[in-house]
Parts: structure tokens; C-alpha cells; sequence
């Protein structure tokens, strides 16, 4: 009997985005398939990891793609981004907490790929002038990431309603970075 990869990598993605430390024996279990199977599928749980970061790659390259980040005011794009990664925020915050166990290791090509895609958004939105220029293209994606991962833990926790995910991450995210419309000529402030 083949096993199907992509399912049991979707399978570990949401068991572990759930439960960060979840054993591959329970891996195995949500995925129907015994812990040898699984073995022989990945070598270990590092293996789990890094196929598991390879699928949060192509699902963040995915949605920016469909968010067409280039298109119309960075707002609205920042808008667009942030719904198109909703579906995989789970996997994505387990990554997020997972990196710490490869510190010092070389970022990923894949990351770098996808934070300087979303650092030219900001650098784009701070040309145009929505955006504030005292905070840097880095440190907003940064806050980004971060603001993904809480309301993905908080949704998964159920301390947050599902349906509020990309409204509350949009809403702190831009209140913070948008640049403040400056005062009409002649009116006090």
C-alpha cells in the first residue's frame, strides 16, 4: 500500500499545530499509518520538520502569489496577503515556535525568498506614503509573522473566533504602520 506524503504531512501540520509536542507516534496515529511507515517516510522528527517547513514555503509563496502584492495601494494588499495566509497560519506558527530547535543553521532560501517578497510591500506602501518610514521593511514583516502566529494560537485555542483572524492581525497591524494624515494647512491640531 503507497502512502500518500502530502496527506501525511497535511495530517502532521494540523496535529501539530494543535499540539507542538505531539511524538511521531501520534503523528502516525492522526495519520492512520503506523510509526514504521512513518519512519520510513521521514527519519525523524527533524526530517517531519523540514518537509513540513518545504510545504509552509510553497503554501506562503502560494498565497502571495493569489494576493497579488504588487497590485493597487499596499493596504489593500497587506489586506489581500494576510486572508490568502489565513488557511495556513496554523502551520505557519508551528514553524515560527520550531525554528528555535535550528538557530544558528542557515535560513532557508525559501524564507529568504518570501520575507524579502513582503519587505518590498512595506518599502512599497512606505514610497507611496502610506506607510510610516521610521519603522523598517524588516521589522514590519517581523511584526507580521508575529501577529500571525498569536491569532493562530489564540483561534486554535479558542480564545479568538475564526472569523476575526484577518480582521484583528489587519487592524493592529495597519493601525500601527499606517502613516498619520497630516493636519490641513491653517488648522490647528
Amino acid at each position: 500500500m503507497a502512502v500518500d506524503r502530502d496527506r501525511v504531512l497535511r495530517t502532521a501540520a494540523a496535529l501539530l499545530t494543535r499540539k507542538s509536542t505531539a511524538t511521531m507516534d501520534e503523528v502516525a496515529r492522526a495519520a492512520g499509518i503506523s510509526r514504521a511507515t512513518l519512519h520510513r517516510q521521514f527519519a525523524g522528527r527533524d526530517a517531519l520538520v523540514r518537509a513540513l517547513e518545504a510545504l509552509g514555503i510553497a503554501e506562503c509563496e502560494a498565497a502571495l502569489a493569489a494576493a497579488r502584492t504588487d497590485e493597487g495601494p499596499a493596504t489593500d494588499a497587506v489586506r489581500r496577503l494576510v486572508a490568502e495566509i489565513e488557511p495556513h497560519a496554523g502551520l505557519l506558527a508551528f514553524l515560527y515556535s520550531e525554528n528555535q530547535l535550528f538557530e544558528g543553521e542557515e535560513q532557508n532560501e525559501g524564507w529568504a525568498r518570501i520575507d524579502e517578497r513582503i519587505a518590498a510591500l512595506f518599502r512599497r506602501g512606505q514610497s507611496s506614503g502610506e506607510f510610516r518610514i521610521d519603522l523598517t521593511p524588516a521589522w514590519l514583516t517581523e511584526a507580521l509573522y508575529g501577529l500571525l502566529a498569536s491569532a493562530a494560537w489564540a483561534v486554535a485555542e479558542g480564545r479568538v473566533a475564526p472569523k476575526d483572524f484577518t480582521h484583528m492581525i489587519v487592524e493592529l497591524l495597519l493601525g500601527g504602520v499606517q502613516r498619520p494624515a497630516e493636519p490641513a494647512a491653517g488648522k490647528e491640531s
